[in-house]
């Protein structure tokens, strides 16, 4: 499975991607993943920014909303589509551009910075992804992204839950047995079952790396490792959104920046 093919299962899954998380049902992105993600990124006011695999736009707007001269492309014509229209509704100066992020259409050092929040463990070619990641970054500049964490999203896991449903320990295996696009349905549990009747799962195609797999792809592109984090929440954000409680017993998501030498 290339990019391409991928791209065509998030199309797929775009318009009702776009409905469920404009409805604040993805709880692990806007109570956990994205605050930590923006926590740990440096300032970026009056910076030129990249937003890899942007989806529909809510992050990319986040960071423009920051300052930054943001682009955000994605391989998906509605998904891009749905970001034009907010940025339609509500100008902050984001141009985006449906592209693949294995060829980017930009010239060499156009930018000071670049993100990709969950999108870049979606594309099989990781090694050309970041190989066009650095070459559109400007000397000094930095690249932040967040995935699975990939010690506990292996080809073989699963959350054990006491008889009260909280979770305490995670059931991990075949670490180093790489999903190579075998694609999983699910949609996002915080949506109330008469939602979920009328929308279709979203169909995602899984790729797995080891930790140690993608370090090594960060040095091999000539990335300088800069920050490492592993988003956990605070009590109060469990006491808000339950189905956190999970990430406090192991970490779902890994933050990693790197930088360009300058």
């Amino acid at each position: 499975m290339n990019h391409e093919e991928v791209g065509r299962y998030w199309d797929e899954n775009a318009e009702a991607w776009t409905e469920l998380v404009r409805a604040g049902y993805d709880h692990y992105r806007d109570g956990l993943n994205t605050p930590a993600f923006l926590q740990m990124l440096p300032d970026v006011a009056g910076l030129s920014g990249l937003d890899v695999g942007c989806g529909e736009g809510h992050n990319t707007r986040l960071l423009a909303g920051r300052g930054a001269q943001m682009t955000g492309i994605d391989i998906s014509e509605t998904f891009i589509r749905h970001a034009a229209e907010a940025e339609e509704d509500e100008p902050l100066g984001i141009r985006y551009e449906r592209a693949s992020a294995v060829k980017l259409p930009f010239k060499d050092e156009t930018f000071d910075f670049a993100t990709a929040f969950m999108s870049l463990m979606d594309i099989p070619e990781t090694d050309l992804v970041l190989a066009e990641v650095f070459r559109v970054l400007k000397p000094g500049g930095f690249f932040q992204f967040s995935i699975e964490h990939p010690c506990f999203a292996t080809p073989h896991s699963r959350t054990l839950r006491d008889e009260r449903g909280r979770a305490y320990a995670r059931e991990v295996g075949r670490y180093f047995q790489r999903s190579n696009g075998e694609a999983q349905e699910w949609t996002f549990s915080a949506a109330p079952p008469e939602v979920r009747e009328r929308t279709r799962p979203f169909r995602v195609p899984r790729f797995t790396r080891t930790l140690g797999e993608w370090l090594n792809l960060l040095v091999e592109a000539g990335f300088v490792l800069d920050r490492f984090g592993e988003p956990y929440p605070t009590d109060a954000a469990v006491r808000e959104r339950p189905r956190l409680q999970n990430a406090q017993v192991f970490a779902l998501f890994l933050h990693v920046r790197a930088s360009k030498p300058a």
